[in-house]
Parts: structure tokens; sequence; C-alpha cells
């Protein structure tokens, strides 16, 4: 038995009004609670370990089908970025109101839409006798924190297969990019805004290392993944405008097509740099196209990644082998955007491919 559309809706619909945001562990042990309520009123076939009270919790559902058996896995973080300036808003985005067959609100798209449909079809698995596992993560939009604090328990589980349900037009793809965020630092000499000669100024060496990095950075590209970027984030710096500043601070967001490990030489080789360090470190990841059960699933496979990193980088490591989709309902334009939506239609195609995908997953010790 899975999610009927009136419990989908009704599901995530609960799911959108908990403000999820990466960072606050109480709301996101709740959007896993509520998954885990979902679960047990309709079966009573399962397991659930994890570290439910942590600083980033995680929860890993089971069952007791076929113990030897590899499992079809779907790898749902329930966090969200937070939802900025309301004023940029047309509608409430913690309201999860339904409007024209589109659900409204943040993380509707990325990727609450794609939690209800993995639960829908994990239920189904559970109910089928079909060894099947849904991993729930926290803090996955702030470096996939909760995935690396689960990562011991995929590597014990015998993942087969992993479906990571976020935002896609429910076409497959087969990886992405990794990401390598760097907290940059300069440093400089303190002294009277009226006498900036006396000092030396910790902003200004930041901006001519940032402006030559336009240039020099040494970039790479693949002919899957793309090219490497750079990005500026945040930036900091100085305490008052009659003070010539002593420190500078930039955060930077590579996304990147190999180890970072040049990105990083660079960056750590310039003379105004007094100090970075690695805040994300992320691999990319790829699958190949030729694996059978991926010429298998209900959809076409997109010939590109998707330009965004999910939790398949931690997943990928600890299951080694195991081909990974990035694959779910919602739109990828309005992931962290304001007005964030998600189709009905959309979430009840997800449930139904997904369904076919695990009925059809094998179920041999």
């Amino acid at each position: 038995m899975t999610l009927d559309p009136a419990a989908a809706v009704g599901m995530l619909t609960e799911l959108v009004t908990q403000r999820t945001v990466s960072g606050d562990p109480k709301p996101q042990r709740s959007a896993m609670d509520a998954v885990v309520s979902v679960l047990n009123a309709r079966t009573a076939a399962i397991t659930v370990d994890g570290d439910r009270d942590g600083p980033h919790p995680w929860l890993l559902i089971t069952n007791d089908a076929h113990p030897k058996a590899q499992r079809l896995m779907f790898a749902c973080h329930v966090d969200t970025v937070p939802a900025g300036d309301l004023s940029n808003w047309q509608f409430d985005p913690f309201a999860a109101d339904v409007e024209n067959g589109v659900l409204r609100g943040r993380g509707t798209s990325d990727m609450k839409a794609g939690l209800v449909a993995a639960t829908a079809a994990v239920l189904d698995a559970f109910e089928g006798g079909v060894p099947a596992a849904l991993l729930l993560t926290s803090d996955e939009e702030i470096g996939s924190l909760g995935a690396l604090a689960a990562r011991h328990a995929v590597e014990e589980c015998s993942v087969g297969a992993v479906v990571v349900p976020e935002a896609t037009g429910n076409r497959v793809h087969l990886g992405h990019r990794g990401a390598l965020w760097l907290d940059i630092t300069t440093k400089g000499v303190a002294a009277h805004g009226s006498t900036p000669q006396r000092g030396e100024s910790a902003i200004m060496k930041l901006v001519d290392v940032l402006a030559r990095a336009r240039d020099e950075l040494p970039v790479a590209t693949d002919a899957f993944l793309g090219t490497e970027t750079f990005n500026v984030g945040l930036i900091d710096g100085g305490s008052a405008p009659n003070i010539v500043p002593d420190t500078a601070h930039v955060v930077v967001d590579h996304r990147t097509v190999g180890d970072g490990s040049e990105l990083l030489s660079w960056w750590r080789e310039q003379p105004e740099v007094d100090r970075v360090d690695a805040r994300i470190d992320l691999p990319g990841v790829r699958t190949d196209g030729g694996n059978i059960w991926i010429s298998e699933l209900p959809h076409s496979v997109a010939r590109e990644p998707v330009t965004y990193f999910t939790d398949a980088s931690i997943i990928a490591a600890a299951a080694p082998g195991a081909p990974i989709v990035v694959w779910g309902p919602g739109t990828p334009a309005l992931m962290h955007a304001a007005d964030e939506t998600v189709a009905i239609d959309e979430l009840d195609a997800a449930i139904a491919a997904y369904s076919a995908v695990t009925r059809a997953w094998p179920t041999v010790d």
C-alpha cells in the first residue's frame, strides 16, 4: 500500500509548514519524526536506526525482508535554505497552500516533494517485501553534514542503487560537480583613516587577489561535469570607516570537477592571503549510463548533470559501485528562490515512477 494522492499532499503540507532551516536541528528532527509516523501508521515492518538527538540528526529506515539482499535506497534531506526577505514572496512561504494544482512554499521543490514521493515508494516496497531503505539527513544545504554523520550506516547497509529525489522535473540525471567552499583571510596593519599610508589595508589586499582570481584561477573542465566555477558568496572586513582594516575575509564557492587541490593551492600561494580553510569539500559524482538498472528506469536519462551538489557526494563514497541517480519532482529554477512551488501532478508522477522502480527491484538474497 502506497500513499494515496490526498495523503501525499497532506504529508507534503505538514512538512512545508515546518521551518526546517539548515543549522537548526529541532525542526529537522520533527520532520524526520513525521516521516517515521507516516510509515509506522501504515506498516509494522520497519527498523529505525540513526542519531536523532545529535547536532546533525539522521535516520536510516529499513525493513527485514531479504536481509542479505542489496537494498534500493532513497536518500532525502529534510532541511531547507531560509525563506529570506519575505517581501520578495507573493505568498506565505510556510502556509503550504494549494492554488491551481500547485503546492506553494519553501522546500516544496527542494526537496520535500521528493521526500514524500520517496516515503510513498519505500512504504510500497516494505509492504511488498522488497529490500529497501530510506535515508533521512539534515543540513545538506550547508555541506551534507547529516549525510556525513550517517556515512558509516550507509557503508554497512549493502546498498545496491540510490535515488536522490532532488528537483529535476522528474528527469533522471547521473551526477553533479563537487563543491569546495573556502574561507580566505587577508591581514593588514591598522591605522587612522586620515593617514592610511601608515597602515596596510586588508580589504585592498582582498580586492587585489579577488580581481586576479577572475583571470588566473586554474579552473578545469570535464567532458560530462562541465567547467569549474568561482563565486564570491560572503565578504567582510574592517571595523569602522575611519580605521584602516587589519583583517578581511571572503567565502568562495567553487564547483569542482576534480579534487580541488589545484584551486586550493592557487589561493594558498597568493602573497596577499594569510590563511585558507576549506569549509566544505565534497567530490563530484558521476554514474555510468550503461548500468542495467539505469537503462530500465521509467524515465529518460538527461545528457547533462544537475548544477547543484547533493548528499550523493557522501553516499557515493560510502556505497562504492552502487549506481546513483538524481531524480525527483520539482523545478530546479525554483530551488532557493522566492515563490518556490511544486506541481501536484509532478508529485503524483514521481510516486508512480518510484513505486514502479521498487516493484522491479530484485529480492534475491
